[in-house]
């Protein structure tokens, strides 16, 4: 049986400061709705979890603090049962993570070291204010999205961090989350530590990712690079999103001249923050040696003839439908031009939040049809 909140003296007055704090911050949000926002609901996390242990008022409490929230402040949609669950939820994710990483911390360190109080770990209230300042600053939507989707704190905090960096919708970090951009950005075989500048060699590691997710074209069975590339041409923009920021689509089956011959490059992009230009090839089968070679002549060749002052060394990006990581470390040991190798992926489920705004089947059929 519950525990009656509504004759209870100390939740009355818990419940007066509340509503003290809610409008305060009704007052303060008028310059910053989100942050002011998010603050709160922070501080009401924390509440609701100490006032659930300490005072003993259990499951119960959520249910009769909704009602009586909403009872005062009708017009604010954040105090739902609903919500107020996942605010708890969300103070939980962080704060027990944290904690967990603070104990580790203590955990790897010497006895001896232990012993002479020679190891002083950070406060756990300074570690929380770290991601609190981060989460604080998108979006609750964004935020429930993030702790029902991912599965530890670093993998959050990466999605956060990247929400504010390229100012994601909801819908574009879902899409993100779904399709495991944390595990697949920076995997690529490179060889960019020995063919590259610090910290361009970092960013450009950062830059690619293994393997590159075409759910977007949803094509089966067997079909030729010309049609792969067709299909990314037609939906260059959900390829921009896949590739990442700062790509800046060229163009296709760019000539270049060597001699008396005319070669072409696949895909040809200019990256905004590498300041470099980006070759990327598209292989329909598995890795051979002798791609490295064949892209590796198209960076020469983009460089003598595209590439000016301004412009960092043109990297390659190497797209192949498989690959054997010795092999491709093998091949690119001796070539001196910054090459990376990534496997693609067709999945055959999309993302509910977009699959309205991507092309049909049919659509994708029709196209490749009229381009064969």
């Amino acid at each position: 049986m519950k525990y009656n909140l509504i004759h209870d003296k100390n939740y009355k007055a818990w419940l007066t400061e509340l509503k003290g704090k809610i409008r305060n911050t009704q007052l303060k949000a008028a310059v910053t709705v989100n942050t002011q926002l998010l603050e709160f609901y922070w501080e009401l996390g924390a509440d609701i979890i100490a006032k659930q242990t300490q005072a003993a008022w259990g499951s119960g409490l959520i249910d009769q603090l909704s009602k009586d929230l909403m009872s005062e402040f009708p017009e604010m949609k954040g105090f739902s049962r609903r919500n107020l669950m996942y605010i708890q939820e969300w103070y939980l994710f962080y704060t027990k993570s944290i904690v967990q990483q603070a104990v580790g911390q203590i955990a790897r360190q010497p006895v001896s070291q232990l012993q002479k109080n020679q190891f002083v770990p950070q406060p756990v209230g300074q570690l929380v204010q770290q991601p609190v300042a981060l989460i604080t600053q998108i979006p609750w939507g964004h935020n429930i999205a993030i702790i029902s989707k991912c599965e530890n704190i670093d993998e959050a905090l990466y999605y956060a961090q990247s929400t504010t960096k390229y100012n994601w919708s909801r819908t574009v970090l879902v899409h993100q989350i779904e399709s495991g951009l944390y595990k697949r950005e920076g995997k690529a075989v490179n060889n960019f530590a020995v063919t590259l500048p610090k910290p361009q060699s970092d960013l450009a590691v950062q830059t690619l990712k293994d393997p590159y997710i075409f759910d977007f074209l949803s094509m089966t069975g067997d079909y030729r690079e010309k049609e792969l590339e067709n299909a990314i041409v037609s939906h260059v923009t959900q390829f921009l999103l896949e590739l990442g920021a700062g790509f800046s689509y060229i163009g296709r089956q760019m000539p270049l001249q060597v001699d008396d011959r005319e070669f072409f490059i696949d895909l040809l992009f200019y990256h905004t923050k590498l300041h470099c230009y980006v070759v990327v090839e598209l292989k329909t089968v598995g890795f051979e040696p002798e791609h490295a070679g064949k892209l590796n002549f198209y960076l020469k060749a983009v460089d003598s003839q595209l590439r000016t002052g301004q412009d960092n060394p043109t990297v390659g990006i190497l797209i192949c439908k498989s690959k054997n990581k010795l092999v491709v470390e093998y091949a690119l040991s001796d070539i001196r031009k910054p090459i990376g190798v990534s496997e693609y992926k067709l999945t055959q489920s999309l993302p509910k939040s977009i699959k309205s705004s991507l092309p049909s089947i049919k659509e994708i059929e029709k196209e490749l049809g009229s381009k064969k």
